[in-house]
């Protein structure tokens, strides 16, 4: 348990600190300013004022499928992306309108709890997983997985030298 202890917070970690990195660079985000993509930019610095949140930082992803997301730890470390796709299909209202959704995660700090969640569902996936690998060492004759004070910690059977004590009373 300490073990998936340590690999949960080492992931939490990371995650606080690079999941906004991760996923835009999974996306092939590509950064853009108020020169290269100014009816987005100034659309989104418009309601990031009237949230009273920092410019986040805005990205486009050059996809056919509409989506948006928000990502960063904290409204001061947000970004906002957008496909390409999305951009086309959607009026300029309805674009604000699902930006103006995505801000509402940045103000709520849902990527935060979200991306501490997903990483503890992890931990605790990754325990589950050193369950089943440790679960299976008791079926075999002599545990491999002994070792000092773990020696009981998942036993079964008895050990080695008890089952022989056993079969020779027996005998």
């Amino acid at each position: 348990m300490l073990v998936a202890l340590v690999i949960g917070g080492a992931m939490n970690f990371f995650a606080y600190w690079f999941s906004d990195r991760m996923v835009l660079r999974r996306y092939n985000a590509r950064e853009v300013d108020a020169s290269s993509a100014p009816q987005f930019h100034a659309m989104v610095r418009e309601l990031a004022d009237r949230a009273a949140l920092p410019m986040p930082r805005v990205y486009i992803i050059d996809e056919a499928q509409p989506n948006a997301f928000a990502t960063g730890r904290n409204p001061d470390y947000a970004a906002l992306a957008a496909t390409t796709g999305l951009m086309r299909l959607l009026s300029a209202r309805e674009l604000r309108g699902v930006m103006a959704h995505e801000l509402a995660h940045v103000k709520n700090r849902d990527i935060l709890v979200s991306t501490i969640s997903a990483t503890l569902a992890g931990a605790i996936s990754t325990l589950a997983n050193f369950g089943m690998l440790f679960s299976g060492a008791q079926t075999m004759i002599v545990n491999p997985l002994s070792g000092g004070s773990l020696k009981g910690l998942f036993s079964t059977h008895p050990a080695t030298e008890e089952r022989i004590a056993r079969l020779l009373a027996m005998a």
